[in-house]
Parts: C-alpha cells; structure tokens; sequence
C-alpha cells in the first residue's frame, strides 16, 4: 500500500504542487572574501577510514589560494592542544600563521584548536 500512494502521489501534478517543505529555508549564501596571499587563510579536516587497520587519520590542511595541500597523518587519540601542536611543527614553520581558517568542525573542537596554537 505504502509503494501504491507513493506511486500515485509523484504521479499526481496537484500533488507535487501543494507539497510542504518540512525543513527550515536556508539562509542567504555568504561567499568567502577573495584573497591576496598565500598561506593567510587555509581550510583544514579530517579524513577518516581510508585503512581500517591502522588507528589513523589524515590530516588534510589547504591553502585556500593556490590550493596547495598538506597531508599529515595523526592519530585518532591526539588531542586539540596536540595538533595545534603539529601544526606549529609542519605548517607555520613554513607558511607562518594563518589569519584565518575555514573547518566544517564544531566550534568547541575550533576554541580548543585556537588556545593551543
């Protein structure tokens, strides 16, 4: 019955017209400023599962300009404080610091981060 009224229903044209969105609308799109060095805002995360063996992640950080990336690999016990770190080991002593940095993580992960670089 269920695939019966679903079949109906993507077939019915007033259907599909009066049909209710049950999410919230999104919100207006905010583009990123476009940038003039490099190294001076980067976009960083974590990729997770690529071998299920070894108690890994790697650490992908990227410049946002000329999308040079970095790999590092960290393992998934480090903490905040241990990768801000790392990143003083592998990045700023290279690039220098960032002025800013776009990560899909929460904001408690970004604070943490932050105090510890």
């Amino acid at each position: 019955m269920k695939r019966d009224v679903a079949k109906v229903v993507s077939q019915c044209l007033t259907c599909q017209h009066v049909k209710v969105e049950h999410q919230k609308p999104g919100g207006l799109l905010q583009p990123l400023p476009i940038l003039k060095c490099k190294w001076e805002q980067i976009s960083m995360d974590f990729v997770t599962g690529i071998l299920r063996t070894v108690k890994q992640h790697v650490w992908v950080i990227v410049d946002r300009l000329t999308k040079s990336p970095h790999f590092l690999a960290v393992k998934i016990t480090y903490i905040s404080e241990k990768l801000a770190e790392l990143y003083i080991q592998e990045i700023v002593r290279l690039h220098g610091a960032p002025l800013s940095i776009v990560s899909n993580r929460d904001s408690k992960f970004m604070s943490k981060f932050w105090r510890g670089f």
